[in-house]
């Protein structure tokens, strides 16, 4: 049963999903069911020997494109709406102990064009007003399956995170006829001293404003609002940056780093989005090699994060640790 129910004190939907309590929960590695299916083997999700990059619909959605009647009825303060959506799994390797950061920067490429591939398609889609690409890596997340994975919500409403950023953006466009995050970019690039990574096309930094220690944002150089708005050489970047900086995070204190890794794109609900800005934002629960950074009263209850590091100082550090990625025959450095 999945469902959605209306939060009048902050505006918001909530998905209410019962059946996902009983999703997978860190099996042992020969019962992966994202690992390719050997002959004689345990089945899995992927009926092949071997695959390159998988997506597939989620066994345990929260959202369904033809989803059931909510289990209770609604009211004038308390609407509920049946969870329209779509719920995809997609597996990076059929490689279980790899990750992101150890795959080819050629892997992380053929990522991106599909990521680009699924926001076309599933935004396509009536039932889609917001498609949200993702990942979560590591237990420390939260993450029930270790093999490298993400995921694809398509989103009947665009969720609130987003809806923020989209009224912040259209209020600086009126206010000063200039894109929001394209000033945030010029800022972070003419101070210099929260840079990460840049290359052609996309520019990676600890925020000025940055609530976790270690949060990254990659920000397109260009004015765009969606992976497919790029270009290829645009692509081709991306893939480079996100591969420059998932290395550098599991160098930093030389283990495999946790992190949430989400895409902020333009809705597609066929509005017109020309303020909003593409980028990408990392979300490392760690603060130190043991220590994790925990969303405690005040950032639970009131939204109010207390960081207690400098941007400036993890900034350097972090970029430290950053080296070049080199592509293969008929690619280059980045």
């Amino acid at each position: 049963m999945s469902e959605l129910r209306w939060n009048p004190l902050l505006g918001e939907w909530v998905a209410t999903a019962t059946h996902r309590q009983g999703r997978t929960f860190l099996p042992p590695a020969d019962f992966c069911p994202l690992c390719p299916t050997k002959p004689g083997g345990f089945p899995t999700e992927v009926p092949e020997e071997t695959y390159d990059i998988v997506v597939f619909e989620n066994r345990f959605p929260s959202l369904r494109p033809a989803p059931p009647p909510p289990a209770v009825e609604g009211s004038g303060l308390y609407p509920v709406s049946p969870g329209a959506g779509q719920c995809e799994v997609i597996v990076y390797t059929p490689h279980h102990t790899s990750t992101l950061a150890d795959e080819p920067v050629e892997q992380v490429y053929k990522l991106v064009r599909v990521w680009a591939d699924r926001f076309a398609e599933l935004g396509a889609e009536p039932y889609a007003d917001y498609v949200f690409i993702f990942e979560n890596k590591g237990e420390a997340i939260g993450v029930t399956l270790h093999h490298p994975h993400g995921q694809i919500y398509a989103y009947p409403f665009t969720p609130p995170v987003v809806a923020r950023e989209l009224e912040q953006s259209r209020s600086h466009m009126e206010r000063t006829g200039r894109c929001l995050v394209c000033d945030i970019t010029g800022e972070e690039r003419r101070d210099g001293r929260r840079v990460v990574a840049e290359n052609d096309s996309f520019v990676a930094v600890i925020p000025f404003f940055a609530r976790y220690p270690y949060e990254v944002h990659v920000y397109s150089v260009r004015h765009l609002q969606a992976l497919t708005d790029m270009s290829e050489a645009e692509l081709r970047d991306l893939a480079s940056v996100l591969k420059a900086m998932t290395s550098a995070f599991d160098r930093l204190f030389g283990l495999s780093f946790p992190y949430m890794m989400v895409l902020h794109q333009r809705p597609t609900d066929g509005g017109s989005y020309e303020h909003y800005h593409f980028h990408v934002e990392f979300y490392p629960p760690l603060r130190t090699a043991v220590k994790l950074k925990y969303l405690a009263g005040s950032e639970a209850g009131a939204g109010v994060f207390i960081n207690d590091t400098l941007a400036e100082e993890k900034a350097a550090e972090l970029r430290s640790k950053v080296e070049p990625v080199v592509w293969g025959e008929g690619g280059r450095a980045a």
